[in-house]
């Protein structure tokens, strides 16, 4: 396996592609050390930049992690399907494929080769990356129109699973503290969680349930406990008072990242962000 050739294989909002300079030189020194855990890991880019050699990774995502477990277990199989969804790709196909979960009956009885699939090709084909889920659960994003979008990455696809295998490597589906119970030691934590927005407005709708400011400060008690006992921890986050006054004993830096997925044109471009370092 080449380990240069792993990296997200789904666009994700809120992706580390870019700031993963900043993020790399703010790690400890000896990071393949550590076991690496990552609550909150959407498309994955630091711990796909890292490839640690044993990792707890999670999200509350059920179709992401879901997804994550068919790659590394059953991914020639989704590559099959993928090779279809390219070959008839175009927009009423699309949203004939994405009204799949209208009917819940028929689509807890598709295979979970199927429901990662069709995540897979939902994702590279709907407008901008926005994978967004109304307040049901339900994917509503529209049709991106993209020429040649890369619905069946088989090599990436197929690198990544034996990383997953040939690794220890635990897949998780969790609540983020649930994660973070029993932290080995050395241990280091990633938190990339939903990013705090003034505006209720803003899109958040990642899940059917809003990552508010109640769970922004739970989320700060479970880093300042994980913190305490020992474990190094990085986190991102907007660059708003709110989260500078939550994490006002820790470190704390300022830096600036371009984004490109955002249901509102105002929140694309340059932003502040933050990365929090606990030591």
């Amino acid at each position: 396996m080449c380990d240069s050739c792993l990296k997200p294989f789904l666009k994700w909002a809120g992706g580390k592609r870019q700031l993963l300079p900043e993020i790399t030189k703010r790690l400890p020194r000896d990071i393949q050390n550590y076991t690496y855990y990552e609550p909150f890991l959407g498309a994955g880019a630091v711990f796909f930049s890292l490839q640690p050699k044993k990792a707890v990774i999670n999200d509350c995502n059920r179709q992401l992690i879901m997804t994550y477990r068919v790659i590394k277990e059953q991914r020639e199989e989704v590559i099959t399907l993928l090779r279809e969804y390219q070959q008839k790709n175009a927009e009423a196909y699309y949203y004939q494929i994405r009204n799949l979960d209208r009917d819940q009956e028929a689509f807890a009885k598709m295979t979970d080769v199927e429901k990662a699939a069709r995540l897979i090709f939902l994702n590279k084909t709907c407008y901008n990356g926005l994978y967004r889920v109304n307040a049901h659960g339900l994917f509503n994003a529209p049709y991106g129109k993209y020429k040649n979008p890369a619905i069946c990455e088989e090599t990436l696809l197929r690198h990544i699973g034996e990383y997953l295998i040939s690794n220890d490597i635990a897949i998780a589906n969790e609540d983020f503290e649930a994660v973070l119970a029993d932290i080995e030691k050395p241990g280091f934590i990633y938190f990339d969680p939903p990013y705090h927005s003034p505006d209720k407005k803003n899109f958040t709708g990642y899940q059917a349930e809003r990552f508010d400011e109640a769970e922004q400060e739970r989320l700060r008690d479970a880093f300042a406990k994980a913190a305490d006992s020992g474990a190094q921890c990085l986190l991102s986050n907007a660059d708003t008072p709110f989260i500078r006054k939550l994490y006002k004993r820790f470190t704390i830096h300022s830096v600036q990242a371009k984004r490109a997925i955002n249901s509102n044109a105002a929140g694309r471009g340059l932003v502040g962000e933050v990365l929090v370092q606990s030591w």
